[in-house]
């Protein structure tokens, strides 16, 4: 690895200071690339006065949760774990355009009383820099709770959270984006728990398979499968292809799709109108 970026070493420094400062915090713990900096550098910085808080729902990609769990226990990090019921939230399985801010809410708020109770002094969360261009309405629950966000705040793109992440050893550094399972789902169609297992496990089978960055949305009974475009080629192999469908199939899904497109964030915004993006 080259030497670091003096400017991302700036950022570091400032990281951990503004850590330093909060005193305590509990970290919304997903075992993503972002959150995983912001636990491992907290703890670097706190000892155990910072703790992970996890949220376990339908929706958290069972894989996602048991790496989570691993990370801590290999690293001697307290980590709470909340179960949510997503399905009873008021709106969510209807999947309107604010569904993220409303689950979000709910997150937080549990989260929030998990890491009070510990007597924690914040809770952050690993959003960064990147994340201001995308149709991100769960922010908005974020910032109305009064969640911290170090990496947003310390100047960090996913690109500097990658090497910092990679500097520090972290298994990370190289991990796919990832996001909960409901936003595979077009705005409109109801969200269940039978279709939340089935786009789970679509997706475990095709990170099984050695696809790197990966989605599959679904559209009724239809999957679209989002790859990135050098992957596409490997779909030319009839024997791979078949295997996909027919598991898939199995799965519960009729019909499978490959997005020529490639793998992109926030492919289900897409057709929202500006009006659509305002929460109301």
């Amino acid at each position: 690895m080259n030497e670091p970026d003096p400017a991302l070493i700036l950022k570091y420094d400032a990281l951990r200071d503004y850590i330093r400062s909060l005193g305590s915090v509990a970290v919304a713990f997903s075992g993503g690339v972002d959150s995983t900096l912001l636990l491992r550098v907290s703890h670097d910085v706190l000892g155990d006065k910072a703790f992970a808080v996890t949220a376990v729902s339908g929706s958290f990609p069972h894989r996602e949760m048991e790496e989570a769990g691993e990370f801590c226990r290999a690293n001697g990090i307290e980590q709470i774990v909340c179960r949510i019921d997503e399905m009873s939230i008021p709106g969510f399985t209807d999947n309107r355009p604010d569904r993220c801010y409303l689950c979000k809410h709910r997150i937080f708020e549990t989260l929030i009383d998990a890491a009070s109770k510990k007597g924690a002094s914040a809770v952050a969360e690993g959003s960064n820099t990147d994340d201001d261009g995308d149709y991100r309405p769960g922010m908005l629950a974020i910032r109305e709770l009064g969640v911290l966000s170090p990496l947003h705040k310390a100047g960090l793109s996913k690109a500097d959270i990658r090497e910092l992440s990679h500097m520090l050893g972290l298994p990370t550094w190289n991990k796919p984006s990832a996001a909960c399972l409901a936003s595979r789902f077009v705005y409109g169609e109801k969200i269940t728990t039978e279709k939340l297992k089935m786009v789970d496990k679509a997706e475990t089978l095709l990170q099984d398979l050695g696809f790197y960055q990966i989605r599959v949305r679904i559209h009724g009974s239809m999957a679209r499968i989002e790859v990135s475009p050098e992957d596409f080629k490997r779909f030319c192999d009839d024997e791979l292809r078949s295997l996909i469908c027919s598991r898939l199939r199995s799965f519960g899904f009729s019909y499978v799709s490959l997005d020529l497109q490639g793998y992109r964030t926030g492919s289900m915004n897409e057709i929202l109108s500006p009006d659509e993006m305002k929460l109301k």
